[in-house]
């Protein structure tokens, strides 16, 4: 009888134990950011790339694989796709052991290269269990992200680490510009360029992320989104995981009336930052002023700008879209001339801009460079060094 009771309260600990478990993961689950939630967990999930995949298909199948070098915008699936094909490899058991990943950005000097990555890459390969389902290739991977950022000593001493240990560890470089990478440690690599994402594939991936999350979303909506990430899924997942935040979910139970239940585009421009057309209006509308507004109407403009709260970078980007495209035709250019001394005023304070000059004097900069231009037409025009 004792027995028995013992028994009973045993299996019902268990069951109590099992029930906070799947609690605890399921929170966590709603906690995790969408980029991680919806990360691929293979190679098949990697959206576009396709030439990229059908190589990694193939390495997969032989188990022969080479150093990498995945390059290209930021948003595109590199660093997904890498370990994507580490998982396949492996498997959930073996990949601890056989996956080393370190963000050059943060590691960046020899002393990394020397010490973890090194010690890393020279360990022996462990033999594998007899019943283990994936292919599990005799080497380990290290995962380089953002190498680009690394030293060109520490590079120069990853060609050695790459040339000694080659048998028992394959290396994926991951960075933002090729150009970065010094040439023996690039030509060393299988390099494979991952292009910005289309339109319609974001939207694709979108939707299929708002229809599991349960968000629902305005007609404009992901088209809006698809505009401000230019091409970046990871910063496309983020925006729509933020604006999810500003609507009724199904199941939360009872709301306020004034929340709205779909996510709209405004929702997203708000988000992303965007500066709205009547602030970029009134700058250009001093550029097309006539009689030639005066400084003090130029600098009340900028500082109207500022105070509202938004990035230099980000108006300067924005006219710049404008003096490009001049979708609209919002502005009527003295000539072509005229036209080409704004583009090169707008170099000029992106590389200020760089360098951590003043954000409001370099906005001042530009505004009355383009109205000095403007009023000049195609005469010299003075400018700032």
């Amino acid at each position: 009888m004792a027995a028995n009771f013992f028994n009973l309260k045993a299996r019902n600990a268990a069951a109590s134990a099992a029930k906070d478990t799947s609690s605890n993961n399921a929170a966590s689950a709603a906690l995790q950011p969408w980029v991680e939630k919806y990360r691929p967990k293979s190679i098949n999930d990697i959206t576009s790339q396709a030439q990229v995949v059908q190589v990694l298909r193939r390495a997969i199948e032989t188990q022969n694989l080479p150093h990498l070098l995945f390059y290209g915008p930021p948003g595109t699936g590199k660093t997904s796709t890498i370990l994507a094909l580490a998982k396949e490899l492996y498997g959930p058991d073996v990949y601890r052991a056989r996956v080393l990943e370190l963000n050059a950005s943060d590691e960046r000097g020899i002393a990394v290269v020397r010490e973890k990555v090194k010690n890393f890459a020279r360990t022996l390969v462990a033999p594998t269990a007899a019943d283990n389902q994936y292919p599990t290739p005799p080497y380990k991977i290290i995962v380089l992200d953002e190498a680009d950022s690394m030293t060109a000593d520490a590079q120069a001493a990853l060609r050695r680490v790459m040339e000694n240990y080659s048998k028992v560890t394959r290396f994926c470089l991951i960075c933002n510009y090729v150009t970065r990478i010094i040439e023996p440690l690039a030509s060393r690599c299988a390099k494979f360029r991952f292009t910005a994402l289309e339109a319609p594939e974001i939207k694709q991936r979108l939707q299929h992320i708002a229809d599991a999350e349960g968000v629902g979303l305005e007609d404009d909506a992901l088209d809006a989104i698809i505009s401000v990430s230019e091409g970046d899924l990871r910063k496309a997942t983020m925006y729509l995981q933020s604006a999810s935040r500003l609507v009724a979910r199904p199941g939360a139970g009872a709301t306020l009336p004034t929340i709205p239940t779909r996510v709209s585009a405004a929702m997203i421009r708000d988000i992303a930052g965007v500066v709205p057309p009547d602030v970029l209006a009134t700058v250009w509308d001093l550029w097309r002023a006539a009689p030639t507004p005066t400084y003090q109407q130029v600098m009340a403009v900028v500082a109207d700008v500022v105070a509202q709260g938004f990035a230099a970078r980000q108006v300067i980007t924005q006219l710049y879209a404008v003096v490009v495209a001049d979708a609209g035709g919002q502005l009527v250019w003295p000539s072509a001339i005229a036209k080409a001394k704004i583009v090169q005023a707008f170099a000029r304070v992106d590389v200020a801009l760089t360098q951590g000059a003043d954000e409001e004097l370099q906005l001042a900069r530009l505004v009355l460079e383009g109205v000095q231009i403007m009023a000049r037409g195609t005469a010299p025009v003075s400018v700032m060094a």
